[in-house]
Parts: structure tokens; sequence; C-alpha cells
């Protein structure tokens, strides 16, 4: 078995910065070294007083220490990881912009007053949570022991789990909406016989060629040279996708 850092050590890189990043606010702030509302998501503070950090700060707080943070950070590392170590193999640059295309989204449904939230890393990890149910629809998922589904309904599920145990629908309701606009647009839309409207921009490309993040990509000559071994059927995932 191999040990916690050889664990950690182990973890694609976008998934594990975006869990660190969550872990370090929470305890952070667990040690009163700031107040959530230094970080929070406040329309008035960001367009009148230009204090623009807080729109990403508050993607990284995800509560205080408890069960529900438990959870959350649970949910990075295994569906984030698994989407990075999987369909994202290779594919380092379209998991950020992944990323970074919802939590545009996001904050642009956190404007609409009914939706309105000061903390979004809730909503990006069950987008997340989202894109894995329809990358591995049909994985059998085990909630508390008590019921088995698909992985296709496991976001519902949840969310209705959340509604059962007194916790605000609203975050995972918008994870849900960004995740499934994500994945229509670079999935379903093209297979149709559409266009992928938002490819991975190249700045995105660059950035993380730059910076050496991730493996290296799989050329088109050889994403070109796997065979599509993805299944039939209403809930059919992916082999593979390209991107541009």
């Amino acid at each position: 078995m191999s040990s916690p850092a050889e664990f950690y050590n182990s973890l694609p890189p976008i998934s594990k910065t975006y869990g660190t990043l969550c872990f370090l606010a929470t305890t952070a702030y667990q040690f009163g070294l700031y107040h959530p509302a230094h970080i929070a998501l406040i329309h008035e503070a960001v367009f009148y007083r230009f204090q623009v950090w807080r729109l990403i700060t508050n993607f990284f707080f995800l509560g205080k220490f408890s069960i529900n943070f438990g959870i959350r950070l649970l949910m990075i590392a295994r569906y984030g990881v698994q989407l990075e170590k999987g369909p994202y193999d290779r594919r380092t640059a379209d998991f950020l912009w992944m990323m970074i295309f919802g939590a545009l989204t996001l904050l642009v449904l956190s404007a609409i007053p009914i939706f309105e939230s000061s903390f979004l890393g809730i909503s990006l990890v069950f987008m997340l949570l989202y894109v894995w149910s329809r990358e591995f629809p049909n994985s059998q998922i085990n909630i508390y022991g008590l019921v088995q589904l698909k992985a296709f309904y496991l976001p519902w599920a949840m969310l209705a789990l959340d509604v059962i145990f007194g916790s605000s629908p609203i975050p995972d309701f918008l994870g849900i909406v960004a995740g499934h606009l994500y994945y229509f647009l670079t999935v379903l839309h093209p297979l149709s016989g559409g266009k992928n409207i938002i490819k991975t921009p190249v700045w995105v490309h660059k950035v993380v060629a730059r910076w050496r993040i991730g493996a290296r990509p799989i050329t088109r000559a050889q994403t070109q040279a796997q065979p599509e071994t993805g299944s039939s059927g209403a809930f059919r995932g992916r082999s593979y996708r390209l991107n541009g």
C-alpha cells in the first residue's frame, strides 16, 4: 500500500492543485488567519471597489472542517482525478480549460439574483461530478451502502441527499447546469453534427506547455489511431475526445 505522500504525488496536476488550495483555504480559516468575507464573491466589492481577486478566491472555500467538507474534497480526489487520468489523460490543457469555462459559467449564473452565491467552490466540484457522470455513465455507485445506482444519476442523487440533510440545493444545481452546458457544447453538439464552439484556447495550451504542467499531449496522429470503444445506448460515454 502506498503512503499518503506517494498517493498525493501520484495525483494529476490540476485536480491536485485545486484540492490542495481548497484544503489550505479551509485550514487557514480554521486557524483564524482570515475571515471568509475577505474572499467571498461580493459583486459590489468587485465592481465598485475593484476587489477582483474575489472572482477567483471564492472557488477555493468549501466551508469549515466538517463531513460535508470532507465529502467535497473526496469528490475532487475521486471524480476529478478519474477524469484527469481517464478521458483527459495527456490533455491537461483541455482539463484546465474545462475548469476555467465552468468557473466563468458559474460567475455568470451567480449574477442572477435567485442564484446569487458568495462561494462557488461546491458548484465547481459538482460540475466535475456531473462531467464524470457523463463520461462514466454505466459505472455502478454505492451510496452509503444503502443505494446502488448508475453513475449517470449520481449528481441528482447527491443533490437530493443535500436537500434531505438540510443544505441548499442551489450550489449543486448550478454545478449541474455548468457541467451540462460544457458537456453539451463539447460533446453532444459536435456528435450531432455541430462544431465545438468552445474548444480549448491557444493561450491555455501555451500556459500548460510553458509551465510543463502534466504529461505531454497526444498528437493528432496518435489520437486518430486509437479505436473508438464507446458503448452504445442512451447513456453512452466516450473513449476519447479531440477537443480541437
